[in-house]
């Protein structure tokens, strides 16, 4: 059971280790993207090029029709990975050995459907896959195994979400072997929990006035690519798809190499320089916030070198 590219990872790998896969759950299709096309998820995709068994409920609970069809399969497990939908308790019982779900975070750490971004959000130093059996609540059930990764100072959620995704499709194939031999424990989570809850639209807004130069980047790196951190600059929405945060002492010493002078009594959001030899560079709560991938309003991303080619960006402007 799952939808996106980091559950057909998954998939795919007992697919390939030679698993009897009798069904394959996916949401219904609907449309996305600005044409809103209705495109099937990359789960359904894979199980069509792989001629698997696919089902499509609008819901499961109370749907007694798509629970019968289930029970007919008589599947031994259920593997669940980024379905979306807490599963009641009359489906868990289906499957004979339970129902296992794949995780990307270390559980009880970061509950709910956004542990990657949070993750990078908050500027976490380690993350990892925690594979567990589920309950009815969310994210709660009995631990089976964990691996942890570290997270690197620039790696952005795109990045992290697709070696976590290569991770849990390893770890859920291991796993599933142990259980096969029975020879897994199982260790109850504690109360003491977080939740990773849904990204809002509003949070994507840089704050130029009340974030230092740590939070910012985190938040360029834990926005990208799902949405993008972004400013206003002569009222045209900019996106940031990739910062890094200097010191005053740090940006002194490249504006020295350039013979540049560091502007005095500037607020918040200023440009301090531009130039497509040097960079972009803006001026934030406790240092400076170096732009090196930015997306002007209806245009692509770009190397800001190249952005600054064929865009001014003035001195003593601001964004807001």
């Amino acid at each position: 059971m799952g939808t996106p590219d980091f559950a057909k990872e998954s998939l795919e790998n007992l697919y390939n280790n030679g698993f009897e896969i009798c069904g394959v759950v996916t949401p219904p299709d609907r449309p996305s993207g600005r044409k809103m096309k209705v495109i099937p998820c990359p789960v359904k995709q894979y199980a069509i090029e792989k001629n698997l068994k696919i089902f499509q409920p609008e819901k499961i609970t109370n749907n007694t029709e798509f629970k019968d069809e289930i029970k007919a399969l008589q599947p031994d497990l259920v593997c669940v990975v980024s379905y979306g939908v807490i599963l009641p308790k009359s489906f868990l019982k289906i499957p004979k050995l339970g129902c296992i779900n794949v995780h990307p975070s270390l559980l009880p750490k970061y509950r709910g459907c956004a542990p990657i971004q949070w993750a990078v959000l908050n500027g976490d130093k380690e993350t990892g896959v925690t594979i567990m059996y589920l309950n009815e609540q969310m994210d709660a059930g009995d631990i089976i195994t964990q691996e942890k990764v570290e997270i690197g100072e620039d790696e952005t959620t795109g990045e992290l979400w697709n070696r976590l995704s290569s991770l849990g499709a390893k770890l859920l194939v291991q796993t599933v072997k142990n259980i096969e031999n029975g020879i897994i424990e199982r260790t109850p989570q504690d109360d003491n929990y977080t939740l990773a809850p849904l990204l809002k639209k509003e949070m994507a807004k840089i704050d130029w006035k009340l974030k230092n130069g740590v939070d910012i980047k985190n938040l360029v790196r834990g926005l990208n690519p799902i949405m993008g951190a972004y400013s206003y600059y002569n009222n045209k929405k900019f996106k940031f798809w990739k910062v890094q945060n200097l010191s005053v002492k740090e940006f002194s010493k490249i504006a020295e190499k350039y013979e540049y002078l560091l502007p005095q009594n500037v607020d918040e959001g200023t440009v301090i320089l531009a130039s497509e030899k040097i960079g972009l560079f803006i001026k934030n709560l406790d240092g400076i916030i170096s732009v090196l991938e930015i997306q002007g309003e209806n245009a692509k991303r770009m190397n800001i070198l190249d952005f600054l080619r064929g865009n001014k960006i003035e001195i003593g402007k601001k964004f807001e």
